[in-house]
């Protein structure tokens, strides 16, 4: 449902409470509202405020959630040094209408008896799930608490975060979350590098090299359409493209079904061709799909 033009809406909130927020929601949900949700770790950027603009437009309150989550960083990971910035996080999103940011801490998220976590099986172990251990378990337990807080109706993902938007779906499904997941485009700077939080970390040498990673899945992808079938031949070629960068270190290319992450034999549609790869010190993800005609 659209947002109502007869709703009147007041100063965005910023709701720093678990109980707060619940209880905001079950005002709304009780006056038959539609609560619209981008769940998010801050340093907010054009890719999320697309997200929350699709999100103001198709319901009746939007809510953004601004938490860096422990749980998902592995310990040589960059947890202590990942761009925090909420005054600025709150400006954008004043800017965009959203009407509350909830904004926990860790302490409120995680006390010190939390012995709960979720992990979605098969999905949660290929392509980063191989180098990023326990990540996407912390993605999932974290989700799904912020689902049974907010308590929303539509809930909008990135599609540059491939696999952990098929986490979500699949546990929304396996656990009966009353939530419809939102995929959205990825949003990309003119140089077709995807927009990430973490490209502040990249010097503009680093971010002109690195947008040669969306032109490899271009070029890959212009093969298959081609009629090349050829895993290990685009893949080579990916590589190839990548090794100009250059890069310091390569994590994965990956030609896998979109749906199962399940790597395939022949590069035929559906598929998504993924590549995790450093530039730098800085890890970047990016995909493509393949869509049958």
């Amino acid at each position: 449902m659209p947002r109502s033009e007869t709703i009147k809406i007041s100063e965005m909130k910023i709701i720093t409470s678990i109980s707060a927020m619940q209880k905001f929601s079950a005002v709304l949900k009780k006056r038959g509202k539609t609560i619209g949700f981008v769940p998010t770790m801050g340093a907010l950027h054009s890719g999320h405020m697309q997200l929350v603009k699709k999100c103001t437009l198709e319901n009746d309150f939007c809510v953004v959630s601004v938490f860096v989550n422990p749980t998902q960083f592995g310990p040589k990971e960059d947890f202590n040094r990942y761009p925090r910035t909420f005054l600025e996080d709150k400006k954008l999103c004043d800017s965009y209408s959203v009407d509350a940011i909830f904004f926990p801490n860790a302490a409120q998220m995680y006390p010190g008896n939390h012995k709960t976590s979720i992990t979605v099986n098969e999905l949660s172990d290929v392509l980063c799930g191989k180098f990023r251990i326990g990540h996407f378990s912390g993605v999932a337990t974290v989700v799904a608490k912020l689902f049974n807080i907010v308590m929303p109706t539509n809930a909008y993902f990135g599609m540059k975060d491939y696999q952990q938007l098929k986490i979500i779906e699949h546990m929304c499904t396996d656990l009966n979350f009353p939530v419809r997941i939102i995929p959205c485009k990825t949003v990309r700077e003119s140089s077709g590098l995807a927009i990430s939080s973490r490209n502040k970390y990249l010097s503009n040498l680093e971010k002109e090299n690195s947008s040669k990673i969306y032109a490899a899945l271009i070029q890959a992808k212009k093969m298959i359409l081609k009629g090349n079938n050829s895993c290990s031949k685009i893949k080579n070629t990916i590589i190839n493209t990548l090794k100009t960068i250059p890069i310091s270190k390569l994590d994965y290319v990956s030609i896998c079904d979109s749906e199962t992450l399940i790597e395939k034999k022949s590069a035929k549609a559906p598929a998504l061709i993924a590549v995790a790869a450093y530039v730098g010190k800085t890890r970047l993800i990016d995909n493509i799909l393949i869509e049958k005609p």
